[in-house]
């Protein structure tokens, strides 16, 4: 298996986050230990941050040849930051993720955070990562896709990653500045209104732009790869050709434009059902392996694909063919720039 989804939380941004007043944050507890504290909650400091040791064992015991690293959410908020400041905390974190792919050959690869409240920077920060070993791509938040004029201000990202053949990553989250998330915790079934009926409605309008708009016509050389099937447009399609049909019958079907889309997506946190429907409207060759980077992730992933009624072959190229095509084209191509 190759994990394009694998969220890191890197022990180099331990100074920066004792120095912030709010979560997330370092604090003492009641007991006097440090623990990072979040808005779910505190974790021990021993358990705060990732261990490279600790997640090739698990890497092996799951049958993971590569994991692809990238912020985890709850570390994001180095990006949205000042620009002095986020582009300082992002290239920390860039350059202790590359220097795992540099120690571990073959076993990372990366997605770059950018400093994003400055496009300028954030473009800047995406070229330098990209000198970096292992670094083939970036992670940018969902909320910069929701919409064609949301996308506008993506686009000196877009511009990087086509000029350079890299991967951009679009992972449900906020812009600097969005409200989030949508739903208070004193609200009933919060963490599920949170991290499924919005993320999944985000993504699918994330995947509405970018398939059924002319927004990537400009970037033909750049990978963009979209997590949990791209939000529920394959449970959504047949009621989209629907509408389609009475309300706009000279339009092109919605499901056309999907499937001619080269708009890739993960499987995470998705059973062999849905797997089963995004074959069927993408196609196995344009869906990769996520986890989340979690050992109960990646049992859930293996075990959906293992019980998809879906063939081999389309198996093996969503485990791992197509995942290795994509960082090979990414990686040679920096090579390439590297040598020139």
């Amino acid at each position: 298996m190759i994990d394009v989804h694998a969220h890191w939380r890197p022990a180099e941004l331990i100074d920066a986050l004792r120095e912030r007043t709010r979560e997330p944050r370092l604090v003492r507890n009641d007991d006097g230990a440090e623990v990072l504290r979040t808005r779910n909650g505190d974790e021990p400091l021993a358990k705060a941050f990732d261990d490279a040791g600790f997640h090739l064992q698990r890497m092996d015991r799951q049958g993971v040849t590569t994991s692809v690293l990238s912020l985890v959410g709850g570390f994001c908020w180095i990006e949205s930051q000042p620009p002095d400041v986020s582009t300082k905390l992002c290239r920390m974190a860039n350059d202790a993720m590359s220097g795992l792919a540099q120690k571990y050959p073959g076993r990372f690869s990366v997605f770059a955070a950018l400093p994003l409240t400055d496009m300028s920077a954030a473009a800047a920060e995406f070229e330098r990562a990209l000198e970096l070993p292992g670094v083939i791509g970036t992670q940018v938040p969902g909320n910069g896709f929701l919409t064609s004029k949301d996308a506008e201000a993506m686009r000196p990202i877009m511009q990087v990653a086509n000029r350079r053949k890299a991967i951009v990553f679009i992972h449900h989250g906020p812009r600097p500045g969005d409200p989030f998330p949508k739903v208070g915790g004193d609200t009933d079934n919060a963490r599920r209104r949170n991290g499924t009926l919005d993320m999944q409605a985000s993504l699918s309008s994330v995947m509405v732009t970018l398939c059924m708009t002319d927004y990537l016509a400009q970037y033909p050389d750049a990978t963009v790869v979209v997590h949990n099937l791209g939000g529920n447009i394959p449970y959504e399609i047949e009621r989209m050709d629907h509408r389609c049909l009475l309300d706009t019958p000279k339009e092109e079907l919605p499901s056309q434009r999907f499937r001619r889309s080269k708009v890739l997506v993960d499987c995470n946190s998705f059973g062999p059902r849905s797997i089963e429907a995004a074959v069927r409207l993408y196609g196995a060759e344009r869906i990769v392996c996520g986890t989340d980077g979690s050992e109960f992730g990646c049992e859930w992933t293996a075990n959906a694909l293992k019980d998809a009624d879906i063939g081999h072959d389309a198996r093996e190229k969503i485990l791992h063919r197509n995942a290795e095509a994509m960082i090979a084209r990414a990686t040679q191509a920096q090579r390439e720039k590297l040598a020139a």
